[in-house]
Parts: structure tokens; sequence; C-alpha cells
């Protein structure tokens, strides 16, 4: 058997260079600037015109695209189409080096970074980053690349979190960015404030009348088309999370919220809604208001209420009405002085009559035992009896109605001398305070019972911080009763003395609940508290 032989050919450096240079390198750049600033606009055109010349005068490179992403965030590849564009290109073998200024420029997220690296590498495409003086093509461990990626990941972080410290310090001082666009009411004016669109301002002030005359929003959405407003982003077409968003945003009577949401992850960059994890800042007052306070809150206790609305019957059936209906004024204010339920409208055919009427849903839907006393009563009849009540109010009930009006007043007014009295309250505060500095400076001393004292003293203000909250709020709602109360009377003195036709819309603004203890009467209880009795007549 002949011997085994093994023969080394060596490299050939001159023959692997002309095989390159046979064919020139189809070179791509690509760029990026992080914010949409005049002078990162500048960068960015800087960097465009340095890769242009390095390529296009290198002998061997041929250009073969520059990819740039303008105002876009490096930590994620999911946005920046240019950067997506290029790599698809590259699978398709149509590059074949790509220069890049930095690592961070490149990415800022170490796992994205690393991934597009490999996926390069696997096609035999290197990517030149100059900064740092990395040619993947010659790198033998990804640990440099790693540990520099990491550095850039970290450096994304840092500035994310000075960003987001600078704002929040900003929020304390009352200082921020208006968001103008897509935003319907305001546009900036020549001072640099918000200043009020007039036409906008109309369409906002009905959507809020509207809400607080007992339209549906699929009844605001409706006004808002037939009527040919435009929303915030020019469309025709309104939905009612739109106008829900509209109803909810403290702007339009002039207050802004500061940190509704937050980005917990950098790396996502996705926001969340913030439910106490992040101080919040309120700033009041801060621009001209589109709709009044009282207004503003009396919509956000309608809301409220509308979603608080609980099943009418006390059985759980398919027909309950268990959520707001904004067609007739009555179907969430006549209740049943027997049972508690709601009433119903029906209607009934009789011998080929129609007839409208009204009950007890318990008593539809569980039968005479669930409610025996209950009447129906005739719509034509409950309507007019109501509006028998409201003339009433009008021409003879003044006296009864100013009355109401200064109810609400009385009953939250206290004696300076209450302990709970506003001025009290402030007075053992600054008391508390004052003693609470001065056992902390004795601390140090050598008393085991400082450090009760101090947690009695703690808790102490802790409890009048919140009677303090507690009677704010109290006296605010008393405010809004007023209002209220004010408003009805107004409403009731610019009402034509002959007013001779029901109206849903006068009810649903005047009226809070309409009790039906019996055939014979009903007991009508109107905004601000006044209550009238008032007898029923032709009762079927």
């Amino acid at each position: 058997m002949l011997q085994k032989t093994v023969t080394e050919i060596p490299a050939h450096a001159v023959l692997r260079d002309f095989r390159k240079q046979k064919q020139k390198l189809r070179v791509a750049a690509y760029c990026r600037v992080s914010t949409e600033e005049e002078e990162q606009q500048n960068s960015f055109e800087v960097q465009v015109s340095y890769y242009t010349d390095k390529i296009t005068l290198h002998d061997n490179w041929q250009l073969d695209g520059i990819f740039a992403d303008d105002g876009i965030s490096g930590v994620s590849t999911r946005k920046r189409e240019q950067f997506n564009e290029m790599m698809e290109l590259c699978r398709k073998k149509k590059i074949d080096l790509i220069l890049t200024k930095s690592i961070s420029r490149f990415a800022r997220n170490t796992l994205d970074c690393i991934k597009y690296v490999r996926i390069l590498k696997s096609w035999g495409i290197p990517v030149i980053f100059e900064k740092e003086n990395i040619n993947t093509e010659n790198m033998t461990s990804e640990m440099i690349l790693t540990f520099l990626s990491s550095f850039a990941q970290a450096e994304s972080e840092s500035i994310s979190q000075n960003v987001a410290r600078g704002k929040r310090m900003g929020y304390k001082q009352g200082k921020f960015t208006f968001r103008y666009s897509n935003f319907l009411g305001y546009r900036k004016g020549a001072d640099g404030q918000p200043e009020i669109v007039p036409e906008e301002a109309a369409a906002i002030r009905m959507i809020f009348q509207s809400y607080l005359d007992g339209d549906s929003l699929q009844r605001i959405k409706e006004k808002l088309e037939s009527g040919g407003v435009l929303t915030a982003t020019g469309r025709k077409d309104w939905t009612t999370q739109a106008i829900q968003r509209i109803l909810q945003n403290e702007k339009y009577m002039g207050d802004v919220l500061l940190q509704k949401t937050f980005t917990a992850n950098f790396l996502e960059g996705r926001p969340r809604k913030n439910n106490g994890e992040l101080p919040k800042y309120y700033i009041e007052n801060n621009h001209p208001a589109i709709v009044s306070r009282e207004v503003f809150h009396r919509v956000q206790e309608e809301i409220a209420r509308r979603k608080s609305k609980h099943p009418a019957a006390k059985k759980h059936t398919k027909t309950n009405r268990g959520k707001f209906t904004s067609k007739y004024a009555l179907s969430e204010r006549l209740v049943c002085g027997d049972c508690g339920s709601s009433y119903r409208r029906v209607t009934w055919s009789i011998h080929g009559r129609r007839q409208i009427v009204w009950r007890c849903i318990n008593r539809i839907e569980n039968g005479p035992k669930a409610c025996p006393h209950s009447p129906s009563i005739e719509e034509e009849t409950l309507h007019s009896t109501i509006l028998k009540a409201i003339q009433s109010l009008i021409q003879e009930k003044q006296e009864e109605i100013s009355a109401a009006l200064s109810h609400s007043l009385i009953a939250c007014a206290g004696s300076n001398n209450d302990t709970d009295s506003p001025i009290y309250l402030q007075n053992r505060l600054t008391d508390l305070e004052k003693e609470f500095d001065h056992l902390l400076l004795r601390v140090a001393d050598e008393d085991d019972s400082i450090d009760e004292k101090i947690r009695q003293v703690s808790e102490e203000i802790r409890t009048i911080k919140e009677k303090q909250k507690e009677r704010a709020c109290s006296e605010q709602h008393a405010r809004a009763a007023q209002d209220r109360a004010k408003e009805v009377s107004e409403l009731l003195a610019g009402e034509n003395p002959g007013l001779t036709e029901y109206s849903d819309t006068l009810v649903y603004r005047i009226v809070e609940q309409i009790t039906v203890p019996s055939k014979e009467e009903i007991r009508i209880r109107f905004t601000g508290g006044l209550e009238l009795t008032q007898k029923l007549e032709n009762v079927r």
C-alpha cells in the first residue's frame, strides 16, 4: 500500500485581492438622528453628504443607497422604515457592505444589535462601525460588540430617564408642551399660548350641552355629522369614543392634568395609564376655558350616573333595562312607589286601537304577585300631569324655588366654633405641624416617649388633612347642587308662561325623579330638592 501524503497549498493574497477587485462592492450607509429638532436635521443632512462622498470617492466601492431614518428612536427597529428596507435588500443579496457612524446609530437595543449583525453575517454582509473601529467581517468574537452595544443601550436608557426627569421637573413648575395636533377647540396664539377657535368651540359647547340635555353619545354623533362638523383630524365621521374623550377632557374648562400616562419600559416605548405609579400634576386656569367649570363637573356627574345605572327589575332577565337610554326622559325617572323598580314605555293594541302606557318593569316581567299595586298610566295622562306641575312652578311656586336654592348653602354652612369648621381645622393643623417640628429636634434625646408622640402627632395631622379634603369635596357638591337649582330657576323663569306642550328635554333638565305611589297621584322631585305632588286624571 502506498504511503499517504498531504500537501499544503498556501494562500494567495494577490489572487484573493484580484478577485475582490474584479467587481466593485455594493456599499450602503445607514444614518439616523434621534429627534426632529432643527439642529438634528442639520446633523442628518451632514451624515448623508459625508457617506455619499466617502463611498463614491472609494475606488472599489459602488454607492448602492443611503438609508436614513429621520426623527425615529433607535431603541427599536420596529418603526424604522428605512432600516427595514435596507435589511430587505440585504436579504436579496443586493448589498455587499454596510457603513454606519456608530453602534448607537445602528441600534441602542443590545439584542437588536446582535440579532441584525448575526443575520447580516449569515448573509455574508459585514458592517463597519466607524466610531468604534469595528468591522464585523474581521471580528472573531461577539463579546466586544456585545459590550459596546450594551453601553449604547445604557446610554439610551440614561437619555430616556434624563428626558423624563426633565419633563417632571417642568411639570412641577407648570411647564409643559400643549398639544394642538388632533385636538379640537384650540390653536397656538400669537403669544405662543393656547387660544380658542370660535367655530370649533361652538361644537364643543354643543356636545357638552346636548349631553346634559339627555342626548346619548350616538345621538350627539348624529348631530355633529348632520351639522357637517369635522373631527380634530378633519374627518366627517365621528365616533362615540371621541365624543366621550371630549366630555372627560379637563382642558376644555381651562385646566390641565399632566402625566396621565408614562413609559414603563423604554425599550418597548409603549405608554401606560398612570394609576398612581407616578405623581400627577394638576394645573388650574392654565388657558381660556371653552365650557364653564360648573358645566364640566355636571357632565362628569352625569357620566358617573349613567355608568352606575342598575337593572330596573329585581330579577335578571333578558328584558331588563340596565343601561342608560336617552330616547325618553321618563325611562329612567319614573319609578314605582310600591317596589322601587323603574317604569317602561309599552304599546298596547286593544281592538285594533294603539295605546301607549307606562308600566312597572317588575310587574311586566315577574307578574302581579311581584308588584300587585302598581298602576299602568297612559302616556298622554302622564305628560299632561307633569306639564301641569311645571306650569304651577312657573306661575305659583317662585317662593318655594328660592327656598330650595338656598337650602344647600344652609345645609353645608358651619359655625366657626365647630371642631370641623375650616378655620378650626387649619389652626389645629398649624399647631400640630409646629409641634411635629419641635419633636423632630428632640428625636436624639434618650426619651422613649418621643417616638410615640411623633406617631400620635403624625396620625392627627393625617386625620385633619383627610377631613379638609372631605369638606372641600362636600362643599364642591353643595355648590354644584346650588348651580343646578339656580339653572332650574332661570330656566323656568325664561319659559313662556303659556307653556302648553310637554317637553322631554325640559323634563330631563329639571326633573330628578317621578314616583308613582298610587293610581291617583304622582310625586315629582325637581333638581334642587323641591318636591310637588300632582293628581292624576283619567287613569285606567
